[in-house]
């Protein structure tokens, strides 16, 4: 059976539809009304808040991070610095893509990975370090520990309206940056807007305050069906339903390459 998110103390209230999905264990909300329309709309006009805290968090560490790291993205990670986000797809021994998300460079030795589908370690934590390809380490968080608030709002597209997020979070955060303050955040691919991510016991306090701080600019809660139409409209892909995963897939023809499924551009 699922379990709530850390944020479910807030979000369940407000789901008036009770119109849930199930995300890697976790009750997600989907709508919070009868229709995700408002929720969309906010993410276009004035600035929305959705709970991304199933997604699944890996830590890779170790002086051969970067190379195990740059083994499976698509993404060349010699030109990553320390403090940018990568949104990319990867891949299995095959050149498969297995998933897509969001990969952290958090220090020289240090990456942030974020799985909507599973984990992407490659090397069992369990098998001596010796024996590895890279000397690097992959650590799963455990369930609960970590939760995340997506901020989001419409990218400009001339005109009056959109464009409300940087008017919560400062403007000097460049596309794909985190900045480090009492806890992490950083701009999201797509539409203009923000991953943050706090310790789940601080998740409510989190939440508390970018309510409050964005009633001024009309936030509101969102959930994935509102989600899924924007990621759609940047041109993002939805596993298990633009692809398949290559470990899920059942013939030949179910697995891609990241040429094949239009990432090339990425």
């Amino acid at each position: 059976m699922p379990i709530g998110t850390p944020l479910h103390e807030r979000t369940f209230p407000l789901c008036e539809s009770l119109n849930y999905r199930e995300w890697s264990g976790y009750y997600t909300v989907s709508a919070y009304e009868s229709h995700h329309e408002h929720e969309y709309n906010a993410i276009r006009n004035a600035a929305a808040l959705i709970d991304v805290s199933p997604l699944f968090k890996c830590m890779v560490t170790g002086p051969d991070a970067a190379r195990l790291v740059d083994r499976l993205i698509t993404r060349d990670v010699s030109k990553m610095t320390v403090g940018q986000v990568f949104y990319t797809p990867w891949c299995d021994e095959h050149g498969k893509v297995i998933d897509d998300g969001t990969v952290s460079r958090l220090g020289d030795e240090t990456f942030r990975w974020t799985a909507a589908d599973a984990e992407p370690a490659v090397v069992p934590a369990e098998r001596p370090r010796d024996e590895r390809p890279d000397r690097g380490r992959v650590g799963r968080d455990r369930r609960g520990r970590a939760a995340g608030a997506d901020v989001r709002e419409a990218a400009a597209r001339g005109g009056e309206g959109g464009d409300r997020s940087p008017e919560v979070f400062p403007r000097d955060q460049r596309h794909h940056r985190r900045r480090a303050r009492r806890h992490l955040a950083h701009r999201v691919y797509g539409d203009l807007g923000y991953e943050i991510w706090m310790p789940a016991a601080r998740a409510l306090d989190v939440w508390d305050a970018l309510m409050e701080g964005g009633r001024p600019f009309d936030i509101k809660p969102a959930g994935m069906l509102a989600l899924d139409v924007a990621r759609i409209e940047a041109g993002l892909l939805l596993i298990e339903v633009d692809f398949f995963s290559s470990r899920k897939a059942m013939i030949a023809s179910q697995m891609y390459t990241p040429t094949s499924s239009g990432w090339a551009a990425w």
